[in-house]
């Protein structure tokens, strides 16, 4: 098996920018697969005592594997960098999980399949009249309590 190392993906445009670092989109060289790369910069997560949380982060995603739980690493909207989220996924199937990890001097690198379409708040305010019919809301407060049950079965409890 062959060692992950930043070398291995062509780094394109910011996604998203949190506390602890951003999230860009990145391609695998060899495949030409698109990801997400969330880089945690290590000087800004050794300030804020983060140490336990990043590894935190990468153990959840690690367990994580439902198409109703997905980070914040969607392309078209604003990251969310509190942790898993059940966030909308529009009913695509989409799983999104953590694909590979990597260090690099400055950074911990948590590359995740990516999803286009933006978050929920994106689509509320930037999809014509801010809001969403009846229908649709029920859809997606469905999606968001399976994705609050797959955290729970998993023992994660989301704040």
């Amino acid at each position: 098996r062959q060692s992950v190392t930043k070398d291995t993906f062509r780094q394109y445009r910011i996604l998203g920018k949190g506390g602890f670092g951003e999230v860009c989109a990145c391609q695998v060289r060899a495949t030409g697969k698109m990801y997400a790369c969330k880089k945690l910069e290590k000087k800004r997560i050794k300030k804020r005592k983060g140490e336990a949380m990043a590894l935190n982060e990468k153990q959840i995603l690690e367990k994580v594997n439902s198409r109703f739980v997905v980070r914040g690493v969607l392309s078209g909207g604003p990251g969310s960098w509190g942790g898993p989220v059940p966030v909308l996924t529009a009913g695509a199937g989409a799983q999104v999980s953590l694909a590979y990890a990597y260090e690099t001097k400055d950074a911990l690198c948590l590359v995740l399949t990516i999803m286009n379409g933006g978050d929920l708040k994106f689509h509320i305010y930037n999809m014509g009249n801010p809001g969403f019919e009846d229908e649709r809301v029920v859809f997606y407060a469905a999606e968001i309590c399976c994705g609050l049950q797959h955290l729970h079965q998993e023992g994660i409890v989301y704040r």
